[in-house]
C-alpha cells in the first residue's frame, strides 16, 4: 500500500467512514483498510502508553438515581447504590471498559469489573446486562463527574474505615486522578447508612462503624440483601 494510500485512508476514517466504504473509493480489499487501520490503532496505543497517556474517553455513564441523589440533589428513589461505567476508546470498534458499584451511603466501591476490551457490539450488552438491576434507567455524565463520584466515594468510606473493593486497584488508572472539585454529599441524611448484603460480614461492619463514628451516628437495615 502507498504511503498516499494509507493517508487517504486516514482522511476518509477521519469522515467516519466504514471500513468497506474506504475500500469501494480506494479500489482497495476492505480487509487491507481494516488491516492499516487496525496497524494504526495500535500504534496510537503503544504511543500513548510510552507517554503515559489515558485512553480518550468514549462514555461514562450512571444510574440516574444515583445521578439524582449525588450530582443534582435531588429526590430519588434511593437504594444507597450506584453503578458508574468508564468506556475508553482505542480507535475503530475497539473500547475499554471498566464499572465501578457503588455504596454511597456506606461501604463505598463494593464491586469492580476491571478494564476489559470490547467493541461496540459487546459495550452495548455490557451496558444493558450491568444496569438492568436499575430498570436500565441511566445517563451519560462527563468525566469530571464520574471521577468525583469514585473518588468522593473511596474517601467517604475510608473515613468510616472501609477500604475499596480489591479490583479497585487495577482499575483507578482507567478512571484516572480527580482533575476537578465537585460538592457532593454521601450517607443517607446527613450521617452513613448500612443496609446489610447477602455477602456481607455484619458483624464486622457494624464494629468498624462503631469504632469510626460512634454508637448511635449511623443507621442501618438488616435482612435487605
Amino acid at each position: 500500500m502507498q504511503p498516499e494510500q494509507e493517508q487517504e485512508i486516514l482522511n476518509l476514517r477521519d469522515r467516519q467512514l466504514t471500513p468497506k466504504q474506504i475500500a469501494r473509493k480506494l479500489g482497495l480489499k476492505p480487509s487491507e483498510v481494516s488491516t492499516f487501520l487496525k496497524s494504526q490503532a495500535e500504534q496510537k496505543d503503544h504511543d500513548r502508553a510510552e507517554k503515559g497517556e489515558l485512553l480518550p474517553v468514549f462514555q461514562c455513564l450512571v444510574d440516574v438515581n444515583f445521578a439524582k441523589a449525588l450530582l443534582r440533589n435531588e429526590t430519588s428513589e434511593a437504594s444507597g447504590l450506584g453503578l458508574v461505567v468508564v468506556a475508553r476508546s482505542k480507535g475503530y470498534n475497539r473500547l475499554v471498559v471498566s464499572t465501578y458499584l457503588i455504596d454511597y451511603w456506606c461501604l463505598g466501591v463494593k464491586d469492580v469489573i476491571p478494564p476489559r476490551n470490547c467493541n461496540d457490539s459487546q459495550y452495548k450488552n455490557l451496558v444493558r446486562d450491568s444496569y438492568f438491576p436499575f430498570q436500565q434507567e441511566y445517563e451519560e455524565i462527563s468525566l469530571e463527574e464520574a471521577q468525583a463520584l469514585v473518588w468522593g466515594v473511596v474517601a467517604y468510606a475510608k473515613k468510616l474505615g472501609f477500604e475499596p473493593h480489591r479490583d479497585f486497584e487495577q482499575s483507578k488508572a482507567h478512571l484516572g486522578e480527580l482533575t476537578s472539585e465537585i460538592d457532593l454529599k454521601f450517607g443517607n441524611n446527613g450521617k452513613p447508612c448500612y443496609v446489610e448484603g447477602p455477602y456481607d460480614n455484619t458483624t464486622k461492619i457494624i464494629s468498624t462503624l462503631k469504632k469510626s463514628v460512634g454508637e448511635g451516628n449511623f443507621d442501618y437495615l438488616f435482612g435487605i440483601g
